[in-house]
């Protein structure tokens, strides 16, 4: 593996390992002080209409508070999604975390082919003896060529 030149994949020892994941701009335990102050703001709210006497704001304010904790639970759900690829000796394995659902495919790297689904841009198959699995929903479908084009080198070099 001296001299390989690889774009996207780590490199350790033997082993090379690829790791896509969904890029976000806040990480899930910073976005989480969002919807907490704001239902600190509508509880103030809520609050301030009780003591005015108007009842039923509070009820309309704690369906926002249970809207925006709904959708905050389901970006946290997705938040760690991923991919990783890991040339493991002859093993080619690969992970995926979707939702806290994982599942994991283990390939002969002798016998894995990789191959777009339809076209340039669609997302990468590997495939061995029967099993296949899509890879490459976090690599912008530009990069996927070059993505499964290192692949590829990779489990030649290998």
């Amino acid at each position: 593996m001296a001299g390989l030149v690889l774009r996207f994949a780590t490199v350790s020892d033997q082993d090379i390992a690829w790791c896509l994941v969904r890029h976000g701009s806040v990480s899930p335990v910073s976005l989480g002080w969002v919807p907490l102050s704001l239902c600190c703001v509508l509880l103030g709210v809520a609050a301030g209409f009780w003591f005015l006497g108007a009842y039923p704001m509070s009820t309309f304010i704690s369906l926002e508070i249970a809207v925006v904790g709904i959708a905050f639970a389901m970006y946290v759900r997705h938040a760690t999604d991923g991919e990783k690829i890991s040339l493991q000796g002859s093993r080619l394995v690969v992970e995926r975390e979707t939702a806290g659902r994982r599942e994991r495919a283990e390939f002969d790297r002798r016998w894995v082919r990789v191959e777009p689904k339809t076209g340039d841009r669609s997302l990468i198959t590997l495939s061995a003896r029967g099993r296949s699995v899509e890879v490459g929903r976090f690599v912008r479908p530009e990069l996927r060529a070059a993505l499964a084009s290192e692949i590829r080198m990779a489990l030649r070099a290998a």
